[in-house]
């Protein structure tokens, strides 16, 4: 099984798994800590499901994280951590650290972060961009129609603004994933919705998940077939509209 147009090399070796968290446990990056351009894994990170300083993720923890936490499966790790691989050559391990590094996974027209050649920081959460994305979110239920459009928008938005505006093909695929992931789950995968209050919860407010607004860990794990589904839709869903999105 593959990720729509996301290339994966071999797996590296594995470690053991030194992480353990929980929804209750909850602490932002101190001095030392590293956090990346993926929210979700720096969240993972915050709530100690990853190791909290953010570096040398295994296989093994990356499967206890996403299992535990958020109840994906394991054949959707082994497919993420073998493309994060690719951010550390020769390595067998990688981290938030190693997910920074421009233009392998991590991207131009982020939904939430800056372009890299415009400020250098890639990384940091930056709301001015995260309310482009939301200004797209028009119901307090997100529908597909709305976070393919607003991916896009965040893709226009930096082919304007960025003269060294490139992404690569994995970083393209992962743009449809990473819509593809928040939709499912934080979402109701039979209405092929996502809460928006938990959305926002999740990307604004210093990355945790929304317990506080009532979400639990998803009861049906997701499988690399519903991830592809989602990606799959996010793709039929995009479609350019100048009304919207500006000319």
């Amino acid at each position: 099984m593959r990720f729509a147009s996301v290339p994966f090399v071999a797996l590296a070796a594995v470690g053991v798994v030194s992480a353990q968290g929980a929804m209750d446990t909850w602490n932002p990056a101190g001095t030392g800590d590293s956090r990346g351009p993926c929210p979700m894994l720096n969240t993972l990170a915050n709530h100690e499901f990853l190791p909290h300083n953010g570096r040398n993720f295994t296989l093994d923890i990356l499967k206890h994280a996403l299992k535990t936490a958020l109840n994906i499966s394991d054949d959707v790790t082994v497919l993420l951590h073998t493309a994060a691989l690719t951010t550390n050559p020769g390595g067998s391990t990688w981290g938030l650290d190693t997910l920074s590094k421009h233009n392998i996974l991590e991207h131009d027209g982020s939904l939430s972060r800056q372009d890299n050649a415009i400020n250098g920081d890639s990384t940091s959460f930056n709301a001015t961009i995260y309310q482009r994305t939301r200004s797209f979110f028009t119901a307090p239920t997100i529908s597909l129609q709305m976070a393919a459009n607003a991916r896009l928008a965040r893709m226009l938005d930096s082919l304007k603004i960025n003269p060294q505006f490139s992404i690569t093909l994995p970083a393209v695929g992962f743009s449809h994933l990473e819509t593809a992931i928040y939709m499912i789950v934080f979402g109701d995968r039979s209405k092929k919705t996502a809460q928006r209050d938990q959305v926002d919860f999740f990307f604004a407010e210093n990355e945790r998940l929304p317990t506080e607004l009532g979400w639990k860990t998803p009861s049906t794990v997701i499988s690399g077939a519903d991830v592809k589904e989602y990606q799959n839709l996010v793709v039929a869903n995009t479609k350019y509209q100048p009304d919207i999105m500006g000319p």
